[in-house]
């Protein structure tokens, strides 16, 4: 069995960090978190203090004065500036799977258990579709909520697990993908019931070419079962380049909308991996890609810039962070089908949570998208 390196590029995404860098990522990770979520948890208790509403001031006669004042604030604010609300948008809930009935669905977190009731459509996924009490204990679970409603759950993908990077090793018993020079190098094998379904998309399975595969994380090792994608024909070394832009630069840009799977993100983050950040940030990973450029013609943005982004499938958008650069994304130049024919090219490459809450179904791998730059 092939075995990834232990040693890997670094551990911050900004080359040129010394000893205190680990410290410096995580203090900004922490202030991102924080700024988001609270967004999201001042407009849930806006939710609940309308009028009318199980704690509204107007129905239990008390003043508007206090919690409920400041979290209709919030959530003016919070519409004004565009960032996700959780009462408009689903929400994607992790944990360890503890229990599950046909109508319940119990999963333990650090917060402690948690109980969801399973809608009448709810359906779940581990390795192909099947009824959500076919699920085991002890499996991890992804779940998404409906939205505005935070106990009741119509999606659970179970140890689901995506690997996305350049071939740097064949072997019988698998692959091992480079993922970037910030990330582990990934174990990726491939049963003998998904080598064709997966050859079909991906045919030259050897060093130097790209791959991107979902299927069931099983410790370090990724099974490899659905072909996120087709192939690009040519080697990480040649990408094309793309089409220039004439005329004026375009209010959106439209393309293929992605997800990764990253251990070291804290679950629930909402944000963007994007492909484009400003050469002046000396992006390791894209130092260790030797281009200048990704495939998809992006405006150069720095971390922290917000971007609004659609799925073009669902309908669903929202405003979301850059948090991180996205140098494996950038070498892509296929299309996502989801629902019609995407532009060339992949403009974000999505947290897990951020990917649910658009609307997105993790084993498609993609969804069509329009970009705007600003809020």
């Amino acid at each position: 069995m092939p075995e990834p390196e232990a040693d890997y590029g670094c551990c911050d995404r900004l080359a040129g960090s010394a000893g205190t860098a680990c410290a410096a990522r995580a203090a900004r990770r922490r202030l991102l978190k924080a700024a988001v979520f609270q967004h999201q948890l001042d407009a849930r208790s806006a939710a609940h203090a309308r009028p009318g509403g199980e704690h509204s001031p107007v129905a239990t006669g008390s003043s508007p004065s206090g919690a409920g004042a400041r979290g209709a604030q919030a959530a003016g604010t919070l519409a004004s500036a565009g960032f996700p609300d959780a009462s408009q948008l689903p929400r994607a809930v992790a944990g360890t799977i503890l229990d599950v009935s046909p109508q319940v669905l119990v999963i333990g977190d650090e917060g402690g258990e948690q109980r969801f009731i399973l809608s009448a459509d709810a359906g779940a996924w581990r390795g192909g579709s099947l009824e959500p009490a076919g699920l085991r204990p002890g499996d991890h679970a992804v779940i998404r909520l409906q939205p505005g409603q935070r106990d009741v759950a119509d999606r659970v993908w179970a140890n689901i697990g995506r690997v996305t990077g350049t071939i740097i090793e064949h072997s019988r018993d698998g692959l091992i993908v480079d993922e970037g020079a910030t990330r582990r190098r990934q174990v990726v094998v491939i049963p003998p019931r998904a080598a064709g379904r997966i050859q079909v998309r991906f045919p030259t399975l050897q060093p130097g070419y790209l791959v991107d595969v979902i299927g069931l994380r099983r410790g370090a090792e990724l099974e490899g079962l659905v072909p996120a994608t087709s192939q690009p024909a040519y080697p990480v070394g040649r990408v094309p380049v793309s089409p220039l832009v004439s005329g004026h630069v375009p209010e959106t840009i439209s393309g293929s909308a992605t997800w990764h799977e990253d251990a070291d993100e804290a679950p629930g983050v909402l944000g963007i991996a994007y492909p484009e950040l400003d050469p002046e940030t000396r992006c390791a990973e894209y130092a260790a890609a030797g281009r200048t450029r990704g495939y998809a013609r992006l405006p150069y943005l720095a971390i922290g810039s917000a971007i609004g982004i659609r799925n073009d499938c669902s309908g669903r958008s929202c405003v979301l962070p850059v948090i991180g650069c996205a140098a494996v994304a950038r070498l892509f130049n296929d299309r996502c089908v989801t629902c019609g024919t995407s532009p060339r090219g992949r403009i974000a490459d999505l947290t897990l949570a951020s990917f649910v809450a658009l609307g997105g179904e993790l084993e498609r791998g993609c969804f069509n998208a329009r970009i705007r730059i600003g809020r």
